[in-house]
């Protein structure tokens, strides 16, 4: 059956987005290695590993509160997509800025479905 965030949209939507984000960030110049690189690439991580911590903990409370956390690496997230676009790190049709509107859609709708319970 899996473990319960497995079977969140949210949960797996940002584990696509942190692929795509490897993806993007293993093209970035050498000296970018320690840089926008890694804080992109933890950003990423964040968001999925805060959904899963929080499915595990117990009540909806504290649910709510790692769906915040996640919400919050997302729009770390979002704005380094921004600046790596900016910079000409990446293309501004990259997948990763479109799976990133969609994770925030579904964090959104998460974080509304457990504050209501």
């Amino acid at each position: 059956m899996g473990k319960p965030h497995e079977q969140l949209d949210a949960w797996k939507f940002s584990m696509e987005l942190a692929k795509a984000v490897y993806q993007m960030t293993a093209t970035f110049p050498t000296e970018e290695r320690y840089g926008l690189s890694q804080q992109m690439r933890r950003a990423a991580v964040s968001i999925p590993s805060n959904i899963a911590e929080g499915a595990g903990r117990n009540g909806a409370k504290e649910f709510l509160n790692f769906i915040g956390i996640s919400r919050g690496s997302l729009a770390e997230l979002e704005t380094q997509l921004q600046l790596a676009v900016m910079l000409g790190f990446a293309a501004p049709d990259h997948p990763a800025l479109e799976l990133a509107s969609s994770t925030g859609k579904l964090l959104t709708g998460l974080h509304k479905k457990m504050a209501k319970s």
